[in-house]
Parts: structure tokens; sequence; C-alpha cells
């Protein structure tokens, strides 16, 4: 799992958070808004795991809504583990790294967007 960033076309930043199997490379969740705090990341991955079941282990980086107590809260309660990748380097969650590269290229550089709903419905559509 990971985040990427952008800006609404009035200029407000806005994170998408992406999860990827790491074994089969499908994108099981793309969340869109202003701000997504740990409780969002923990509510996306409870529907994930309703959806597809519970994985063993999410890996990710050392991002604030990732080290947060009510997040390894969560993982502990779900018996899940989170696999954090050595700061620096990125290529350990290589995987999400270029699904973000891919979403950045292929389709935030190429389209302008008013508002978090028009964000939400291109990705997932």
């Amino acid at each position: 799992m990971n985040f990427t960033h952008d800006q609404l076309t009035d200029g407000r930043s806005y994170r998408l958070f992406n999860v990827i199997d790491d074994y089969n490379l499908e994108a099981l969740c793309i969340e869109v808004d202003l701000s997504l705090p740990s409780s969002r990341v923990a509510r996306a991955l409870d529907q994930i795991i309703e959806w597809r079941g519970k994985p063993r282990m999410i890996r990710c980086d050392n991002g604030p809504e990732y080290i947060s107590e009510s997040l390894a809260e969560w993982a502990r309660n779900q018996g899940v583990e989170i696999a954090f990748i050595q700061p620096g380097n990125p290529q350990q969650n290589a995987y999400v790294e270029r699904y973000n590269r891919t979403v950045r290229d292929d389709w935030l550089a190429h389209h302008l967007f008013s508002s978090i709903s028009a964000v939400q419905d291109f990705a997932t559509s």
C-alpha cells in the first residue's frame, strides 16, 4: 500500500491511497480524498478483507498513517503483519511504486479534476 498526491484545479492537494496485490499485481483499492488518516486506511483495508480475504502481510513505507498506533492496533486485531520497508528504499515496495507511477503518468498527468468525486469516479471506472 502507498499514497500518491496531486492537486485539484482549485489548487487543493488530494491523496490517492493505493493497494496492490503483490502476487497477481491487481489493484485492490484506490481511495481518494483531501485527507486519508489511518482510520480511513483501516476502513479501506477492512473492505478489501471483506471482498478478498485476509492477507498474512501488508508491505508499506514508514508514513505517518502506517506507523500510527491505530493502524498497529487494527493489524493486531486482524492478525495481519505490517512489514515496513527500509526508509529511503522505495524499491522494496516496487509493485505499488510502479503502479503509482502508471497512475501519475497515464491519467493524473493528462486530466484536470475539479472535485474529489471526479477523481474517485475516474479512478474506479
